[in-house]
């Protein structure tokens, strides 16, 4: 590189008649050249990363294929051409990197006042990757295994991932395996992945055997289990309450105090929009601790029971009041032809009868309404009739007393 440059030197102070002159146009001639080739290069660098990228588009779908688990896809061609594309996208970065360093050296090279500047770049670049790459090259055995612990462990839960929502989106079916069971089993089999990987890559971690990073592991260790005692209870609860099948996302239940539907369950909390349209939150300890009345699970194949109780005297026969109360169901709205509505007494009492109503609707989330359908119509077909509903127990003497029907009937 010397050489050439003196001797382009000597030939601009005879075209020039300035060895000054003819040093500064050199440098900037050789500058200029320099800039040319390395502009070259940069300029390849990004055609062949294109080029790259173009035939890995061309590819997708022919060249290579996914991979697929009855009908769930697990490694779309996507998948393998954003992996390729990412690959060729770092490649191009430390090409366009290495080359901007190559650039800067070359220049400096050409300047006396930074040659050795140049030199000792270079050298303390070399030396530093030398040591690196021996570092390196005696840490490889363990990176390796921890890059394989990991890149398995990846792969596994991906895998995992998309196999369990198959199962959830019903696209996979595995008998005996519910398809609500299928992101509460992900996050369990995702943990057990994760922590035997964990368990394999920390012995091959640097500085795993210190006493610092041991006594870092084991407050964090405590910490966590003093602090997430309720926490626990309450992941471990709703495990529970997922694999009993005690209720799922949209069915009317009622826990404690609180009816209404389900509209989501955590990990933690299950939520339970009531009719009112109030949202409670309750703790998944307190869910399992607590009675859970589903009235979704058997509405739509057998249905629900309905049931209300009138109270009629004695002086009423019998029929006529199933007669009433049979009408005033087939009246109302929401009510099942089949099974047909009944009734039965079910006390009989000092001063009447008690009757109780059953009806069958398949709109358990409608059942307030359709208790309120069901009142009116039996007080309109008890009214109509003429007869009296005892209930709260009503006393009068028949001398002079007014009958408690209405007068409009």
């Amino acid at each position: 590189m010397e050489a050439l440059l003196t001797k382009l030197e000597t030939v601009l102070a005879g075209w020039l008649g300035g060895a000054v002159l003819a040093q500064t146009v050199s440098k900037l001639l050789l500058i200029g050249v320099t800039g040319l080739v390395f502009g070259a290069l940069w300029m390849f660098v990004g055609r062949i990363s294109g080029y790259f990228d173009r035939k890995v588009d061309e590819w997708c779908g022919t060249r290579f294929h996914g991979l697929s688990i009855q009908r769930q896809r697990i490694f779309t061609e996507q998948d393998v051409a954003r992996l390729l594309h990412g690959t060729n996208k770092w490649l191009r970065r430390a090409a366009k990197a290495l080359l901007l360093l190559a650039f800067f050296n070359v220049i400096f090279v050409f300047f006396e006042w930074s040659r050795q500047v140049a030199i000792s770049l270079i050298t303390s670049a070399f030396v530093t990757i030398e040591n690196m790459l021996m570092a390196v090259v005696e840490y490889l055995p363990d990176l390796l295994v921890i890059i394989v612990v990991v890149l398995l462990a990846r792969f596994v839960v991906h895998l995992l991932k998309l196999v369990f929502d198959g199962i959830s989106a019903r696209r996979i079916s595995i008998p005996g395996f519910y398809p609500e069971w299928g992101r509460t089993s992900y996050n369990l089999v995702r943990i057990l992945v994760i922590a035997l990987a964990l368990i394999i890559a920390f012995p091959y971690l640097p500085g795993s055997s210190s006493p610092a990073f041991q006594g870092v592991s084991i407050f964090l260790g405590v910490l966590l289990s003093l602090g997430s005692t309720s926490a626990v209870a309450n992941v471990v609860a709703g495990i529970v309450i997922t694999y009993t099948r005690a209720f799922k996302i949209g069915d009317r239940v009622k826990i404690s105090n609180t009816e209404g539907d389900v509209i989501e369950r955590s990990a933690f909390v299950t939520r339970i929009c009531t009719p009112k349209n109030v949202e409670v939150s309750i703790p998944n300890a307190s869910v399992l601790s607590n009675h859970i009345i589903n009235f979704s699970a058997q509405a739509k194949q057998a249905g629900l029971t309905l049931h209300t109780t009138v109270t009629i005297g004695y002086d009423v026969p019998w029929t006529k009041v199933h007669e009433l109360l049979l009408q005033a169901a087939a009246a109302t709205e929401r009510i099942e032809k089949e099974p047909v509505p009944f009734v039965l007494q079910t006390a009989l009492n000092d001063f009447y009868v008690e009757y109780e109503l059953n009806a069958t609707t398949r709109e358990p989330g409608q059942k307030q309404r359709t208790y309120s359908d069901l009142h009116a119509n039996i007080l309109n077909a008890f009214t109509g009739a003429g007869i009296e509903i005892l209930s709260p127990h009503y006393g009068a003497r028949r001398d002079g007393s007014a009958s408690t029907v209405p007068s409009s009937a």
